[in-house]
């Protein structure tokens, strides 16, 4: 299990790795996966039974990213754990490349659903969480959805179907940053107590500081303790979070990374590896 320490370095790398596939493309969906960052470190720091060199593994928890323009940050993701190599990380949407801005179970290694079109994700990591019981494998399924894809009716078809077979071994995380693409859900779409909506469908549902790597991991040890039921663990996040000036901007949903905004966003994560004794790569 990694420390708080290593759990901390482990998400600047992460950011890190984002911000190197979408300077290096020349812009992509830098918000939504900064805004992940801490949640990837505690999953596959510490929770994911994973085998790097063979990403097919039968036996392998899966990670399902239902908001699947989030790809940049599991793809830092997968490759600091080494399911392909960190220098791949250059080539995000390049012509002729198999890096796409959206999560791809065919073109990359470790990615376990091919998502982009949001509300399908979670419906996914419901079949193959009751396949995992039909089979009794014991493999648990991971599953990112966002605020904005709340809105998604199918989103709520899937939570209905997750309650009625007690999917006790599926764990989603949304991703409540308060954006989406068009702007804040307050005035987009209002998707209101989430908590209680999961609640009411019959999950056990808790709230957590979506930055705090300890209160995730806290939480979702808890949610795994508990029987009978799927699980929601409600991060209250920033969009851009760990980058002061993406976090800043009032719409960084996607963005155009420019040669300038690559070396002062790059500068701000520098300043944060020096102070948690970390060598970033590039």
């Amino acid at each position: 299990m990694l420390t708080e320490l290593e759990l901390k370095q482990f998400a600047l790398r992460i950011r890190a790795g984002i911000l190197k596939q979408t300077g290096a493309n020349g812009g992509g969906h830098i918000g939504g996966s900064l805004d992940l960052a801490e949640l990837l470190a505690v999953l596959y720091g510490n929770y994911m039974r994973v085998r790097p060199n063979e990403p097919d593994w039968e036996c392998r928890d899966y990670y399902i990213s239902s908001k699947g323009h989030a790809g940049p940050a599991l793809y830092a993701t997968l490759a600091l754990k080494g399911f392909m190599p960190y220098e791949r990380l250059n080539t995000l949407n390049q012509a002729g490349e198999d890096l796409p801005g959206h999560c791809d179970r065919l073109k990359v290694p470790g990615v376990d659903a091919t998502t982009g079109s949001l509300g399908q994700g979670l419906s996914i990591a419901c079949g193959l969480a009751l396949g995992s019981r039909l089979k009794n494998s014991g493999q648990r399924v991971f599953c990112v959805t966002g605020d904005g894809e709340s809105a998604e009716g199918q989103i709520w078809e899937a939570a209905q179907f997750a309650a009625h077979y007690r999917l006790q071994n599926l764990f989603v995380f949304l991703d409540w940053n308060k954006k989406q693409i068009d702007g804040t859900n307050d005035r987009v779409m209002e998707p209101g107590d989430m908590e209680m909506k999961y609640k009411s469908f019959g999950w056990n549902a808790y709230r957590v500081n979506g930055h705090n790597a300890s209160e995730i991991s806290r939480t979702l040890q808890l949610c795994m303790e508990q029987a009978k039921k799927p699980s929601v663990i409600i991060l209250d996040t920033v969009k851009g979070a760990g980058i002061r000036c993406v976090e800043e901007m009032e719409n960084n949903h996607c963005i155009g990374v420019s040669r300038q905004l690559y070396e002062k966003c790059k500068k701000e994560l520098e300043d944060q590896a020096e102070g948690l004794g970390v060598v970033l790569e590039w």
